[in-house]
C-alpha cells in the first residue's frame, strides 16, 4: 500500500486525540476553579452575632434563700413521775392556756410512798417529844447535882438528833408531795398542742429523752424563721431589715418577716451565717417546721456596676468580660466581682458605665475580633 494512503488514514485519528486532550484539560481547569471557590467560601470567617448592654447600677437586685420555720416557743411535756395515764383532756391542734391541764397520771406507787413518809414522820415526831421531855428532866437533875454534866449533854445531843430526824422526815414528805403535783400535766404557756404521744391506760415512765414526750405545746402566734446567708451577702443583712416570706402551700401570697438577730459567725462547713427572722402568724396561716423561701431586697453598692452572669469569661488571664469597641471589635477587660446576687453580679472594678458589655460572648473570643450586634439590641440595654 502506498505511504500517502497510510498518512491519510492517521490524520483523522490524530485530530480526535487532540480534541479529547483539549476537553480533558478544560474539564480539569473548571474543576479546579469550582474547588477553589468552595475553599474560598469555606475559609470566609463567620461573624458572630452578639447582644450588648450598658453596664450600670442594678435595679431590683434581690437575694432569695431557702429557710425553715420554727414556733416562737416549743415545750415538749415529759413525765416526771411513773404510773398510768388516767385521762387526757386535749388533742392535737387544740389551743391551750397557761396552766391548763393536759392529762392526769395515776400513781399508786407514789401514793404508797407518801403514806410511808408520813408514817415515818409521825414516828420521828414521837421520838422527838420523848427526847425533849427527857432532856428537860436531866437538865433539872443537873441543877440539883443529881447527874453528871456528861449524862445531861448526852440527853441534849439525843434531842438534837431527834430534831434532825424529824426535819429529814418532813423533807421527805414534802418531796413526795411535790412529785404528786406532777401527776397533773399542764401547759407551760398559751399555745397549741402540736403532738400527743400517749393514751388512756398507757404505762408512763419518768423520762426526758427525745421521742418520749407525752405532749408538745407550741406558741405559733409568732414564728421564728432561720435562714443561712452566704458569706458574700452577710454584709447586706442588718437587724431590723424586712424580707418577704413565701411558702409552697400558700402560692402567690407573701408575708413580711423582720430580721431579729444574726449569729455573727460563719459556719465553716456551709460557708454561711445563720440569720433569725420573726413573722406574725395571727391567722395561723404559717405552719411551724415547714419549708419557706425568704426574699431579701439587697441593694448594690453605690459605686458598683452590674452585669449578668452570662457575660463572664474565665480563662488563664482571670475573670474577664468582652466589651464592644470601635468598628464592632471586641475588647476584653479584666474585672473584679465583689458580690454574686444570683441574677446579677456586682462588679467593683474593671469596667465603667459607658462600656457596652457583650452579654453572650462566643467561645474563644479575643480582643480585636469582629462581631455583629443583634438587630433587636441596637439600643443600649440596662439591667
Amino acid at each position: 500500500m502506498p505511504s500517502n494512503t497510510i498518512r491519510k488514514g492517521h490524520k483523522p485519528l490524530a485530530v480526535g486525540l487532540i480534541v479529547i486532550a483539549v476537553a480533558l484539560v478544560a474539564a480539569g481547569v473548571m474543576s479546579r476553579r469550582s474547588l477553589a471557590g468552595q475553599i474560598k467560601e469555606a475559609s470566609t470567617p463567620v461573624i458572630p452575632v452578639v447582644s450588648v448592654l450598658a453596664a450600670g447600677q442594678a435595679t431590683g437586685a434581690s437575694l432569695e434563700l431557702p429557710a425553715r420555720i420554727e414556733p416562737w416557743a416549743r415545750a415538749p411535756i415529759y413525765a416526771r413521775v411513773s404510773g398510768y395515764l388516767k385521762n387526757w383532756n386535749v388533742d392535737i391542734g387544740a389551743p391551750v392556756k397557761s396552766g391548763q391541764t393536759l392529762a392526769d397520771i395515776e400513781t399508786p406507787d407514789l401514793d404508797q410512798q407518801l403514806l410511808q413518809a408520813k408514817a415515818e414522820l409521825a414516828t420521828a415526831r414521837s421520838n422527838l417529844t420523848l427526847a425533849s421531855s427527857t432532856a428537860k428532866r436531866w437538865q433539872g437533875l443537873l441543877a440539883a447535882d443529881a447527874v453528871s454534866h456528861q449524862e445531861a449533854d448526852e440527853k441534849a445531843g439525843d434531842l438534837a438528833a431527834k430534831q434532825s430526824a424529824v426535819n429529814a422526815m418532813q423533807a421527805n414528805v414534802d418531796r413526795v408531795q411535790a412529785l404528786q403535783r406532777y401527776t397533773r400535766l399542764v401547759a407551760p404557756f398559751d399555745g397549741v398542742v402540736t403532738a400527743r404521744n400517749t393514751d388512756v391506760g398507757a404505762l408512763i415512765n419518768v423520762g426526758g429523752a427525745v421521742g418520749s414526750e407525752l405532749f408538745v405545746v407550741s406558741d405559733i402566734s409568732r414564728l421564728r424563721v432561720y435562714v443561712n446567708v452566704p458569706q458574700r451577702q452577710v454584709a447586706a443583712i442588718k437587724v431590723g431589715d424586712k424580707a418577704e416570706l413565701s411558702v409552697p402551700e400558700r402560692p402567690g401570697k407573701t408575708f413580711t418577716a423582720t430580721v431579729q438577730s444574726l449569729s455573727q459567725a460563719i459556719n465553716a462547713s456551709s460557708g454561711a451565717m445563720l440569720v433569725q427572722l420573726t413573722v406574725q402568724n395571727d391567722n395561723r396561716e404559717l405552719l411551724p417546721g415547714g419549708y419557706a423561701s425568704i426574699h431579701f431586697d439587697s441593694p448594690l453598692s453605690s459605686n458598683a456596676l452590674s452585669i449578668p452572669p452570662s457575660a463572664l469569661i474565665f480563662n488563664k488571664a482571670g475573670t474577664q468580660v468582652a466589651t464592644l469597641g470601635k468598628d464592632n471589635r471586641v475588647v476584653l477587660k479584666q474585672i473584679t466581682v465583689s458580690r454574686d446576687l444570683g441574677n446579677v453580679l456586682e462588679v467593683s472594678s474593671g469596667i465603667d458605665r459607658n462600656d457596652q458589655v457583650i452579654a453572650n460572648p462566643p467561645d474563644g473570643v479575643a480582643t480585636g475580633d469582629v462581631v455583629r450586634v443583634a438587630a433587636a439590641n441596637n439600643a443600649k440595654a440596662k439591667l
